[in-house]
């Protein structure tokens, strides 16, 4: 049977409608730049205005319209099974300061939803990791122990009932959901509110470490300068080398009984369910963005599985797009060794919504130079030797990708005449490569298909219709313009 799936929409984009922000000019200084208006650049922008500073916010596009728009929107210190493996990596000192981040993220978000009554559906739930098998289940009781111990109100359960069927699974208690979109144009109100000043469609093109922040409309000056672009666009800091992209899909949408509450995530497939507002959200398939694979079989995939959990019909389907860390912890704090007003926050993992809090509140008290005891955990200049394997594994691949990728497209018998309406294909052409797409209405668009960003060639996403880089996670319409970072510039047309 095949599944007949909507254009991809963000439920919480199209459910969100944001102010005209059009027009808006570039100030010539400010104490602090923050570059990103996604949640972790909105909550660092919100403290710093709380307390006075003057605050600017540069989007390259819409507030909440990029990586914090298109999200499973979970609000949990759950984060898979990582408690156990951070008490062995980072101690138990580091798995307790890594959970009380991300519970202080949550409560924050609570305590100033209903301080600035911003209407987002916050509700408790409790969330679960589960499996279905019996193979795991002592994984799992290694993970509820670990978390207990790190101060997380977790424990272990056995079977539990649909709609998933568990054999057991770890259970955080008073976890949370949201609409993730709602609440950050709330906090963007909240920021104006108190004099801070928000700057839509300003992409942002270099900056200096003396603090002069260049737009494609104009350059500001700061004291302090935040790059919370979900993947920094700035390479000094060689994040580039540091950081895995990933994409998972989403589809949601009505079923035939109400949900009966709770959001579980299966610790072997990694699909993720949860229900909002009459809907059910179901999550996975994730992929490396950029890889050579069929999205739109992936969605479909997906969708099946939501028709096991009652499903009848989607009607949202979106991907969210995340970075992980090399040793699962986000980086938050200094761009770099040698960097005193350069701050960047970013790899949070999938779990950006407590994540993304987590940092901003981390990043305030730094900016501020007030006590910040979990600093030294996120620190994005940290190194150790059990790093090192993830680091040489992400640049192999990066590196299988850069040499892998112009050989396919060398010998690619592909050839752009054959390409139907909503396909795309790279070819070589002449000592160049040309990334060919034929949109819906029949027209031929051609762009070079190296990356602005370090050259690697991109892949054509058929579901989103994007041109996306498998080494760095930039992605790119078929026009050539900038989705997405680190890539600041759009392909050339041809």
């Amino acid at each position: 049977m095949t599944t007949e799936l909507p254009s991809p929409l963000s439920l919480w984009v199209d459910t969100a409608p944001a102010p005209d922000r059009a027009g808006g000019l570039v100030p010539p200084e400010a104490e602090v730049v923050v570059i990103g208006a996604g949640i972790a650049g909105l909550t660092t922008a919100y403290r710093l205005a709380e307390a006075g500073r003057a605050v600017v916010v540069l989007e390259a596009g819409k507030v909440a319209g990029g990586v914090s728009g298109h999200t499973t929107a979970k609000v949990s210190a759950q984060h898979a099974l990582i408690y156990d493996k951070l008490k062995s990596r980072k101690g138990l000192d580091g798995a307790r300061q890594y959970g009380k981040a991300q519970l202080d993220a949550l409560e924050w978000i609570a305590a100033t939803a209903d301080a600035e009554d911003i209407d987002c559906s916050f509700s408790r739930q409790d969330s679960y990791v589960y499996a279905t098998g019996r193979g795991r289940v002592d994984e799992l009781k290694h993970e509820a122990d670990a978390a207990s111990e790190a101060g997380l109100p977790a424990d272990y359960v056995g079977e539990i009932a649909p709609p998933v069927g568990a054999v057991g699974a770890v259970r955080f208690t008073g976890q949370a959901q949201f609409h993730p979109r709602r609440w950050l144009l709330g906090l963007a109100k909240a920021i104006e509110r108190l004099g801070g000043r928000i700057v839509e469609d300003a992409r942002v093109t270099h900056v200096e470490e003396r603090g002069v922040v260049h737009t494609e409309h104009g350059r500001v000056r700061a004291r302090d300068v935040v790059v919370a672009t979900h993947y920094p666009i700035l390479d000094r800091g060689l994040f580039f080398a540091r950081l895995d992209p990933v994409r998972d899909l989403v589809v949601a949408g009505e079923t035939g009984t109400p949900w009966p509450g709770g959001m579980y995530l299966d610790a072997v497939t990694h699909r993720s369910l949860r229900g909002y507002d009459g809907l059910v959200l179901v999550g996975g398939e994730h992929y490396r963005t950029g890889e050579h694979v069929d999205v739109d079989a992936r969605y479909r995939r997906l969708a099946e599985a939501a028709a096991r959990f009652g499903v009848t019909k989607p009607t949202y389907r979106w991907s969210a797009h995340d970075m992980s860390t090399v040793d699962s912890v986000p980086y938050v704090g200094r761009y770099h060794p040698a960097a005193r007003h350069l701050w960047v926050a970013t790899g949070f993992g999938q779990w950006g919504m407590t994540g993304g809090t987590a940092a901003g509140l981390l990043l305030d008290r730094l900016i501020r130079g007030l006590e910040a005891p979990s600093a030294a955990l996120f620190d994005p200049n940290r190194f150790d030797l059990a790093s090192s394997a993830g680091l040489a594994r992400n640049n192999a691949v990066v590196a299988k990708y850069l040499v892998g990728d112009h050989l396919r497209a060398a010998l690619s018998r592909s050839k752009v005449d054959d390409l139907r309406p909503g396909e795309g294909v790279v070819t070589r052409r002449g000592a160049g490569f040309v990334a060919s797409c034929r949109t819906e209405d029949d027209e031929l668009r051609e762009v070079n298909a190296r990356c602005t960003h370090l050259g690697c060639l991109v892949a054509f996403n058929n579901a989103e219709k994007t041109w996306d880089c498998p080494c760095h996670a930039s992605r790119f319409g078929t026009d050539g313009s900038v989705i997405q970072g680190p890539a600041t510039k759009p392909l050339s047309p041809m």
